[in-house]
C-alpha cells in the first residue's frame, strides 16, 4: 500500500468481463457488473467525495465515491478516460504482514484499522492476514464510508471479501493479496506488483445487514475458505442491487436472523 491504512472491508470486487480466474465470478455480481458497464461513461450524478486519485496518476484527481447504484451501496468511479473504475493497488497489512508474497512490499503496516473489533468481537484471530482474508482498502484519510452508512468488516462486492482497511493520503483502489490473487490468479500479484488497469468495480454494501459477524470463518485457512464463507450473504447484498424491490423487503431472505454479529 502507499501510506499508512485507515479501515478494511471484508468485500467481493467486480471486475471486467475478460476475468481471468479458476474461481468463477457469482452471477449476481456479473449481471451487476455487465448492467454498470453500459452506464459507465455517465458521470457519478451522487458522489459522495472526490478528488481522489487511482495512486498511480497524481495529476487525475477524478475518482469519487458514488452512491448512484442505490442508496443500498457505495462504489468508486472516475468520468475520466470515457468513464473508468479503478484499479487494485496491493495492501498487505495486518497479522502475517510479511509472509507469502507480501515480504518485497515496502510500505507495510503491522495492523489493519480495525483490528481493536476484530479482537474485541471474539472472532479468535488477532487481526486480518492479508494472504488469506480478500479485504478492500476502501476510504482515505478525507473520506470514512461509515459517514454514509457502512460498517466495519462487511462484506463488499467482484468476489466477496469484507472491508478490512482504509488508505492515507487521497489514494483509492486497493485490496489484499489474497483478493488481488483471486481476481488476477496468472498476473504474479506480490506486495510491489498490482493490478494497473482502471477497471474494477469496488462495491461497499450500506448498513448493519451487510456484516456476516460470526457466520464468517475468520479462522480459515485458505482464502477459498473464507470466501465461501461469506459467499451466501454476499449474493443476497448482490440481489438486492439487481432486485427493485429491495433485498430485505423479500421474505425469503431472511439476512438479519443468519448473520448476526
Amino acid at each position: 500500500m502507499h501510506l499508512s491504512t485507515i479501515t478494511t472491508t471484508l468485500t467481493t470486487a467486480l471486475l471486467s468481463a475478460t476475468l481471468s480466474t479458476a474461481y468463477t465470478l457469482p452471477p449476481n455480481l456479473a449481471a451487476l457488473y455487465n448492467k454498470h458497464k453500459r452506464e459507465q461513461s455517465k458521470p457519478c450524478s451522487h458522489p459522495l467525495a472526490t478528488g481522489f486519485t487511482d495512486g498511480l496518476n497524481p495529476t487525475d484527481t477524478t475518482f469519487t465515491y458514488c452512491s448512484d447504484l442505490s442508496n443500498r451501496s457505495i462504489f468508486l468511479h472516475s468520468p475520466s478516460a470515457g468513464g473508468q473504475y479503478d484499479n487494485m493497488d496491493i495492501d498487505c497489512d495486518g497479522a502475517n504482514s510479511h509472509g507469502g508474497n507480501c515480504g518485497y512490499d515496502e510500505s507495510i503496516q503491522d495492523q489493519t484499522s480495525f483490528k481493536d473489533i476484530i479482537v474485541s468481537s471474539g472472532y479468535g484471530i488477532p487481526d486480518l492476514d492479508a494472504n488469506i482474508h480478500p479485504y478492500v482498502v476502501f476510504g482515505n484519510t478525507d473520506y470514512d464510508p461509515q459517514r454514509d452508512g457502512m460498517w466495519p468488516l462487511s462484506v463488499m462486492g467482484v468476489f466477496y471479501g469484507i472491508w478490512g482497511d482504509t488508505a492515507g493520503g487521497s489514494w483509492t483502489g486497493e485490496a489484499s493479496i489474497a483478493l488481488a490473487k483471486l481476481c488476477f490468479p496468472d498476473d504474479g500479484m506480490s506486495g510491489n506488483n498490482g493490478h494497473v488497469t482502471d477497471d474494477v468495480l469496488y462495491i461497499g454494501f450500506i448498513g448493519k445487514e451487510a456484516v456476516p459477524g460470526n457466520r464468517a470463518n475468520w479462522k480459515a485457512g485458505s482464502t477459498w475458505e473464507f470466501e465461501e464463507s461469506i459467499r451466501g450473504l454476499g449474493e443476497k447484498l448482490g440481489y438486492s442491487l439487481l432486485n427493485p424491490c429491495g433485498l430485505f423487503e423479500t421474505t425469503t431472505l431472511d439476512v438479519a436472523s443468519d448473520y448476526t454479529t
